[in-house]
């Protein structure tokens, strides 16, 4: 005998307009609740399922007008009389991103596998975007948060994929303040380096680069030690690099989608205001803070008037820039890639390492491998289609970039 009180009803097929509408006017002529509801469309594919409260008596009835809709309209249908509600949730919600460029079977096994091993269950997974990178979302429950991050960060780098662990909910587009490192994140270049070439001593400067950026000595003394060996150069070689310099892909995209949400966006380098600042004021950007070149008749000195952006520097920026526009830490985002980034990422609601070095996304809270700077919207719950839409609502062409 069937059990009374529910009614599961699933309905699949063909879409089209109307197939919701048809399905409850049918369901009007009883005495039914809806007690939850979900439909999904998938490349032309419609699954709409219904849980309906039924009073016992009107169960066979409620089944009766469901057939014959679905056989009207051509669909397959299921229904389940008695069907048993969903388990509580133990614990937070937990949204965890998988980025892949391709996105392929066993990154998605794998994390599965990892989920379910953690006492963790998938509720629900949509895919945000398409492009630059495949994400989807895996909602979850019952397994915690920092355990399951500690377990999958290693995994990303193996299966070669980006995974972000986050506990769900509005707070992941709460998020008011955006706080980024420049060189190699904004742009793709290092500054320092660019300069260091306009005065014949690259490869000097390179090397002293690559041992702070990996954390081996100490940045301020570093950062010191290669400005010394700019000294003479003619600051006419600052239009020169301000021309070289390549913003990351998606780097527009990027800022453009914040502000237009409402975000604060602050950069804040190790680089130098001379050569940052006409970029920042290009990108609309609301603070920056960067380290200033001494310059003396139209030449570089080889030092640094006023106080060092070091790692401890870059922390009290951004710091400073939640207290000027009224933002709690945790409703803040940082970017980086560099060792002198740690303390910025650590302080913020959010660290992401992107195209980091091994040490850094040990650190950070998440990371991203893919060169596309666009791709951090997805770790806050912005979709591709949100993103163009936003595009379109500011008259600009949405193709592909």
């Amino acid at each position: 005998m069937d059990a009374p009180g529910s009614l599961l009803v699933i309905l699949s097929g063909r879409d089209r307009p109307g197939v919701t509408a048809s399905l409850f006017q049918a369901l009007s002529q009883h005495p039914v609740t809806v007690v939850d509801i979900e439909q999904l469309v998938v490349r032309g594919r419609l699954i709409l399922a219904v849980l309906l409260g039924v009073d016992s008596t009107d169960v066979s009835q409620a089944r009766t007008s469901v057939h014959q809709v679905a056989t009207a309209l051509g669909l397959e249908v299921e229904s389940v009389p008695g069907a048993a509600p969903s388990p509580s949730a133990v614990g937070p919600r937990l949204d965890i991103t998988l980025l892949g460029a391709p996105l392929r079977p066993p990154a998605i096994n794998a994390v599965a596998e990892t989920i379910a091993a953690h006492g963790g269950n998938i509720d629900r997974i949509r895919r945000i975007a398409e492009y630059p990178v495949t994400a989807i979302v895996l909602e979850g429950s019952g397994a915690d948060e920092e355990q399951l991050r500690r377990v999958l960060t290693p995994k990303a780098a193996e299966l070669g994929v980006d995974i972000a662990v986050q506990r769900a909910g509005l707070h992941r587009r709460g998020q008011r303040l955006i706080v980024m490192d420049v060189d190699s994140t904004l742009i793709q270049d290092e500054v320092i380096d660019l300069l260091a070439d306009h005065a014949g001593r690259g490869a000097e400067v390179a090397q002293i680069t690559e041992a702070a950026m990996s954390g081996d000595i100490d940045f301020t003394e570093s950062l010191h030690q290669r400005v010394a060996l700019l000294a003479g150069l003619p600051e006419a070689a600052i239009d020169a690099v301000r021309a070289q310099i390549r913003l990351t892909p998606g780097a527009r995209t990027l800022l453009r989608t914040l502000q237009s949400l409402g975000f604060h966006v602050c950069l804040v380098s190790g680089g130098f205001v001379q050569v940052i600042a006409p970029l920042a004021a290009e990108l609309g950007v609301d603070r920056l803070r960067a380290n200033v070149l001494q310059i003396e008749n139209g030449i570089l000195t080889g030092r640094i008037d006023g106080p060092t952006i070091d790692r401890a520097g870059k922390r009290e920026a951004l710091l400073e820039f939640a207290e000027i526009f009224g933002v709690p830490l945790s409703q803040t985002v940082a970017v980086g890639d560099g060792a002198n980034d740690l303390d910025m990422l650590a302080a913020a609601g959010l660290g992401i390492a992107f195209n980091a070095k091994p040490a850094v996304r040990a650190a950070a809270d998440t990371s991203l491998s893919a060169p596309y700077l666009d791709s951090i919207l997805f770790l806050l719950g912005i979709t591709r289609a949100e993103i163009e839409q936003a595009d379109r609502d500011q008259g600009l062409d949405v193709s592909r970039r």
